[in-house]
């Protein structure tokens, strides 16, 4: 019988999970207190032989053992064997759980969909819940220990109702090598087609949905007979008690007390009872055992599920709603609340404080807000407006501006303008490919370009000549408000002169 203790913790207070300690049904103890006290037995056994059979020849070598042994616990990895390993088998536990079968949805929708108040109609739905019933005592038959005791041969089975005598001939003569759970499933098919011919079941999506009940009641069947055909693999286990077992006899042996190998060294504390090792082994093996209760829930442990419950459960309200409780509705009336356009169902005065409590709109609700006019404004989203590049990448990223350009910045005698075009047919691409270039701008880059070569063929070159008389293309005053004008200051013509011209030719 599954251990319930949720109304124990239902309120959280002082000492609320001490109080589960003091439980023996379903416990720990229970669990674990043969394998604890063949420890313990152990242990004493040993600590004898070393405190009063022992030479101390014998001490001095059994010393040193057990230091290798104490040594070697700490190479097992047991809290992450453990972990893991447990963490997987809760996993399956649970999942197999959620895999019985149960009749509910599909008994709603024969009683909706399968009509008949005769008695025609009547066999029919129940009929075809007992089918469904079945198909799930085959499969519990199949895999529960408690479910197999209960019903172990098929005549037991009639017995108890599942299965009329007809419907046993039928079962047997039909040969498998396999396990003939899903025949029902089968057998609940063809009847429901059969009352769709016949008219019972007035439409085809009434039958579709009959099907597709039945279809997910069946597949639960068939996962839980695979989970009980495919196990988690062996070796992972004998992986997991092989280190459990292996961890616990180095410490039956490295943790016993030992003492000083020379004359007048400190030893340690003598514990006659190991309480750090007796709570370690309470923890891992408790893990262990924990792992080997639940890896299989069909059996007949304390946590285990009770099918035969779940059995006598579904059976009885299967019938109870495709029979009793079809086309048996109370009367449609006004409800309490008929005038009133807010509800109020009225509280008792344990729970009247409840009232006073605001109801939960939303985490952002009660947030603050800026109170600033201006932020709170409304702006429409235009597809017009640029975005914003950070100032100093745009020098290198951004489309050519005829305003930034450095005429004459050179060291050498042949002064060229350094402007930077981006190239779309060669050369360093653009990092912006799809923005239209403007057509007067890159005219006049090209037009200062040319006005500066011609200067610099009539003119005399001479050192910082053209240096201290560079003029910067005036802009309009457009262009001033818009673009961003760089200017450099010249180098004096002393720091041209010293280095010299022929440092400066390209």
């Amino acid at each position: 019988m599954t251990v319930s203790y949720t109304l124990k913790v239902a309120n959280s207070c002082f000492g609320g999970f001490s109080k589960l300690l003091f439980r023996w049904k379903g416990s720990i103890y229970k669990l674990l207190y043969k394998e604890f006290i063949v420890f313990m037995v152990l242990y004493a056994v040993l600590s004898l032989v070393y405190r009063r059979l022992l030479t101390e020849e014998q001490k001095s070598l059994y010393t040193k053992v057990a230091q290798y042994c104490n040594r070697s616990t700490d190479l097992i990895p047991m809290s992450f064997v453990l972990g893991f390993y447990v963490t997987l088998i809760v996993n399956r536990w649970w999942a197999q759980y959620t895999s019985i079968p149960l009749p509910d949805q599909l008994m709603c929708v024969i009683s909706s969909n399968v009509h008949g108040k005769d008695e025609r109609g009547r066999i029919l739905r129940r009929t075809l819940i007992r089918y469904a019933n079945l198909s799930a005592v085959l499969i519990l038959r199949s895999i529960s220990t408690r479910v197999l005791k209960r019903f172990p041969t098929m005549d037991h089975v009639v017995e108890a109702g599942f299965m009329t005598q007809d419907e046993h001939k039928k079962f047997e003569s039909l040969h498998s090598d396999f396990n003939k759970y899903w025949i029902p499933c089968v057998w609940f098919t063809n009847l429901a087609a059969q009352a769709r011919w016949d008219g019972r079941i007035r439409d085809d999506v009434a039958l579709r949905l009959l099907m597709d009940e039945l279809n997910l009641y069946r597949a639960k069947c068939s996962m839980l007979f695979h989970y009980d055909w495919i196990s988690i693999p062996l070796v992972y286990t004998q992986v997991v008690t092989i280190a459990v077992y292996s961890f616990f006899a180095f410490c039956l042996i490295g943790r016993q007390f030992l003492e000083p190998l020379e004359p007048g060294q400190e030893g340690d504390l003598d514990m006659y009872v190991p309480l750090s090792t007796l709570l370690q082994f309470f923890f891992y093996a408790g893990w262990l055992k924990v792992a080997e209760q639940i890896i299989n829930p069909f059996g007949e442990d304390d946590d285990d599920f009770e099918t035969n419950k779940l059995i006598d459960r579904n059976l009885q309200v299967s019938l109870l709603s495709v029979d009793d409780m079809y086309q048996n509705l109370p009367p449609a009336v006004k409800d309490k609340y008929w005038n009133e356009s807010t509800a109020q169902p009225p509280y008792t005065m344990a729970t009247a404080s409840e009232t006073l409590k605001p109801s939960f709109l939303g985490s952002t609700f009660d947030m603050c807000m800026c109170e600033d006019a201006e932020q709170n404004q409304m702006v429409e989203a235009s597809p017009s407006v640029p975005c914003i590049q950070t100032p100093r990448l745009s020098r290198f990223f951004a489309a050519a501006s005829p305003a930034i350009s450095i005429k004459n910045f050179s060291r050498g005698s042949r002064a060229r303008s350094h402007v930077w075009h981006p190239q779309t047919d060669g050369g360093f691409p653009s990092p912006y490919p799809k923005r239209s270039e403007d057509p007067e701008l890159v005219a006049r880059i090209k037009e200062e370009e040319m006005e500066d070569e011609a200067s610099q063929v009539s003119k005399p070159t001479t050192p910082g000549s053209h240096l201290g008389h560079t003029r910067l293309p005036e802009a309009s005053e457009t262009q001033k408000k818009e673009l961003l004008l760089i200017q450099v200051k010249a180098p004096s013509s002393e720091s041209i002169g010293a280095d010299g011209p022929e440092a400066w030719e390209p």
